[in-house]
């Protein structure tokens, strides 16, 4: 049997969401919420998490990871928790939804479903400032292109397929049981914050089942534009609304 799953939406959340939504709403909404490593705008209705540029050369299964973890494969590193970014989400009004994942039918032992991922869209960046203090922000996509498995030497990335989305579902990780403690939140666990390969316990996801088997583990970097390693940038997630700013988090975290 599966370990018991639940998204973070509920309860695990409450007492952080609830107090950030206290914050936010005894200040003007101008002010900024924030968290450790992380800066909510409210009014800008976007997520700011403090990152490191930690790979500019090879092949990518994420996009962004915790800091010591998967660096040899993401773009950006943080040193923020997986679940505090999951809880500012939640206080822009983003309804999360799950990673893909296998469930098993409700009365036979060997049968499983596959669930595939869902959540609302949320938009990924990445903002950094040029020499001179001018501000730049750019699609995630831009620096995403698809690996040269052809044997066609010489080609120039910006010759070579994109991205062609910057925009991730809001899978929401999950929660497991972890005896009498505390449920355990996978993605601080793991490392896995925004992915394009299939992990099953990442924070955004692309849609669909991205794995070696289906040949869809194919992206690396388009270092072009991207910034020195080590550079530090912000990484924006800007969640795509479908209604309008929440009254309160707490129906949504006690379903």
């Amino acid at each position: 049997m599966a370990p018991p799953v639940r998204n973070l939406g509920h309860t695990a959340t409450c007492g952080i969401c609830c107090c950030l939504w206290a914050v936010a709403g005894s200040i003007a909404v101008a002010e900024p919420v924030k968290l450790p490593g992380i800066e909510v705008n409210v009014q800008a209705r976007c997520v700011d998490v403090e990152a490191t540029v930690c790979l500019r050369e090879g092949t990518l299964e994420l996009v962004a990871c915790t800091k010591d973890s998967k660096e040899h494969e993401s773009i950006v590193a943080i040193a923020a928790r997986p679940m505090h970014v999951h809880a500012a989400l939640l206080l822009l009004g983003a309804e999360p939804g799950n990673p893909a994942i296998m469930k098993p039918v409700e009365g036979e032992d060997t049968s499983w479903l596959k669930v595939p991922p869902r959540g609302d869209l949320v938009e990924v960046s990445l903002v950094w400032k040029k020499e001179g203090g001018e501000l730049v922000e750019r699609p995630i996509s831009d620096f995403i292109v698809r690996a040269d498995s052809d044997g066609i030497e010489g080609k120039e990335d910006k010759e070579r397929e994109s991205l062609p989305t910057h925009a991730f579902l809001f899978a929401g990780s999950r929660l497991i049981a972890n005896g009498e403690g505390p449920r355990i939140y996978l993605s601080d666990r793991s490392g896995n914050l925004i992915s394009l390969a299939t992990f099953g316990d990442e924070l955004l996801c692309l849609p669909g089942v991205h794995s070696r088997e289906n040949g869809a583990l194919l992206w690396e970097i388009n270092a072009t534009q991207l910034p020195e390693l080590g550079a530090e940038v912000i990484l924006r997630l800007r969640p795509k609304m479908r209604k309008k700013f929440p009254s309160s988090p707490e129906k949504k975290l006690q379903k």
